[in-house]
């Protein structure tokens, strides 16, 4: 039986949250998020697996692509910028991903939820 790599298989389930994040501390291209994902200490993210992940965004309206000069020779460069709709879905899913990643924590820890905090 093959071994799944589970931090991978994790991190597809928010690695749109991490993008949108990115992109809206400023606009950014595909290697530079890569390399600040990495930075970050999610290195298991390659530039192929994020521009599949930045089309979809970009069809559903969360993100903008503009293409820059590049200096010197060189094509153009694919900048991403945060779009009004991406803004308010990434509030929501840091709400969400806040309540999910407690929740996680609690359950690994063995610890049992404060009834008060709901």
């Amino acid at each position: 039986m093959p071994r799944m790599d589970h931090r991978s298989q994790l991190l597809k389930g928010v690695l749109d949250m991490c993008l949108l994040s990115i992109i809206n501390e400023e606009p950014s291209y595909g290697y530079e998020m890569a390399s600040k994902l990495s930075e970050r200490g999610l290195d298991l993210v390659s530039e192929g697996s994020i521009y599949p992940t930045l089309s979809r965004m970009q069809r559903s309206d969360l993100i903008e692509g503009y293409f820059v000069e590049a200096d010197g020779s060189g094509p153009p460069r694919k900048y991403y910028r945060i779009a009004s709709e991406g803004k308010k879905r990434l509030e929501v899913w840091k709400k969400e991903w806040s309540a999910l990643s407690k929740g996680v924590n609690q359950v690994v820890k063995g610890v049992a939820r404060d009834r008060s905090d709901k």
